[in-house]
């Protein structure tokens, strides 16, 4: 079920900068034509110039401008690809803003915005790009979550976190739905890694204090390296910090436990 990414072709949303931006690179090193998307159309195209100068299929990449809450964006970004290269083999759902603060502090208009941008984009996605793929019986999704969207921890993001475990869900069903159909899908859950994330945040009330496991930050580059990797072995669950399997595995283990011993970490 995994697919060839020499010669295929990619959209990435996001792709911009960040962990897109890389992962773009990414594909495109291994012979992907990648269609790169970002609302910043300035971005996009900088990227793409920048996998131009790659030897193979990578370098002939193209960029759009696309804002994933306009499902017309994403129906001209698949017609783009399929003008250019006659097909779409694999998509990446990446796009995520944060609304940060007390719970009681984030607006009903800012939980709308976050549930727009981080899970109803894919729902749209989904609508835009799976026909494509169902009728070719072949193909792969990659949806970025978070460990945020798996472990319990997020409460000074919620929106953020509820999304998360929102996409998280999503790509579970997707995978039982789509992988007997010859399409693979992938869950980016990222902890900590060096991107421009901080653009994406709107602030509310006073700063609630971070909560949750300690994992390492991860430079975008090694995180666009392992989604690469992840496609091409047909794996669902990426992670960027191995202690958050384990960390898994204890709230698996014990949910009651699991959040006992956070809230009496809590500061």
């Amino acid at each position: 079920m995994s697919i060839d990414l020499h010669d295929a072709v990619a959209v990435v949303t996001g792709a911009g900068s960040g962990i897109g931006r890389a992962t773009a690179h990414a594909f495109a090193r291994r012979g992907t034509r990648v269609v790169v998307t970002d609302r910043d159309a300035e971005r996009a195209q900088a990227v793409a110039g920048e996998l131009a100068g790659l030897p193979g299929p990578g370098g002939g990449s193209v960029a759009a401008t696309c804002d994933v809450t306009d499902a017309d964006d994403l129906r001209a970004v698949r017609d783009l690809a399929l003008d250019r290269f006659g097909r779409v083999d694999l998509v990446m759902n990446n796009v995520g803003i944060l609304a940060v603060g007390p719970v009681e502090d984030i607006p009903l208009e800012a939980w709308q915005h976050v549930i727009d941008v981080n899970l109803l984009s894919v729902v749209r996605s989904n609508l835009v790009f799976l026909p494509l793929l169902l009728e070719q019986g072949s193909g792969h999704v990659v949806n970025t979550a978070s460990t945020a969207g798996l472990l319990p921890y997020g409460f000074d993001r919620l929106p953020y976190t509820a999304t998360k475990h929102a996409v998280v869900g999503l790509s579970e069903a997707l995978a039982l739905y789509l992988r007997p159909r010859g399409i693979g899908v992938s869950c980016l859950c990222p902890a900590g890694v060096a991107t421009n994330i901080v653009e994406q945040i709107t602030r509310y009330g006073e700063p609630a204090p971070p909560q949750g496991p300690a994992f390492p930050v991860v430079s975008a580059e090694s995180v666009g390296e392992l989604v690469a990797d992840s496609v091409s072995e047909d794996r669902f669950l990426i992670l960027t910090a191995q202690q958050a399997a384990i960390e898994l595995r204890d709230l698996g283990a014990d949910v009651d436990h699991y959040l006992t011993r956070l809230i009496k970490d809590t500061p």
